[in-house]
């Protein structure tokens, strides 16, 4: 077999791409733009077993107004412990070269606005939920995006838009792409 799927048990994982953060209604008027760059995410994963591990990742991304809103930028940064799961005994129909990884967990989130708003920072409890498309290109090197939703647990608004202006404690969502490799070689091929 050629997948990456449980042949290392400690990968490492880089991807970019673009994130579209979900503003709360608290902050109306204040719009990002429905896609923004960069996303930036950087991983550490051990398999435990063939189809369950954990990840340790942090992610980075920034955002800024669209065109009806004030102009403002914002850069969210996220670390995040989850559980992951390897779906390669249940979707055997897919080519050995492909695995589908699916990973969630709890986390933190650092929302920092620039420029006008930057005493607005904000640090909250997060959630996320994403899944990975893996394809192996050998046996300790492989290709993948990843779709995922981190979801706000954040408690009583801390700042009032009329008068801080923008902050933000919402949702995000984002679309990656990157490599995942072998840390501890190929254990099992």
């Amino acid at each position: 077999m050629i997948a990456q799927r449980n042949k290392e048990k400690w990968k490492g994982q880089i991807s970019v791409g673009v994130n579209n953060p979900i503003e709360t209604s608290e902050n109306l008027g204040y719009y990002s733009k429905y896609l923004n760059i960069p996303t930036v995410n950087l991983g550490v994963q051990h398999m435990i077993s063939e189809t369950l591990g954990a990840k340790l990742d942090i992610g980075f991304n920034r955002s800024s107004n669209n065109d009806d809103s004030p102009e403002f930028k914002l850069n969210y940064t996220r670390i995040n412990l989850q559980a992951v799961y390897d779906f390669y005994k249940l979707l055997r129909f897919f080519p050995d070269r492909i695995t589908v990884i699916g990973h969630a967990g709890p986390g933190m989130s650092f929302s920092n606005p620039l420029g006008d708003f930057k005493e607005n920072k904000y640090t909250f409890l997060n959630a996320l939920a994403g899944i990975e498309f893996h394809y192996a290109l050998s046996n300790t090197f492989s290709i993948y995006s990843d779709l995922g939703y981190v979801l706000s647990l954040s408690g009583e608004e801390k700042y009032n838009t009329n008068i801080d202006g923008f902050s933000f404690n919402g949702d995000l969502i984002y679309l990656s792409f990157g490599i995942s490799f072998s840390l501890s070689g190929c254990n099992y091929c």
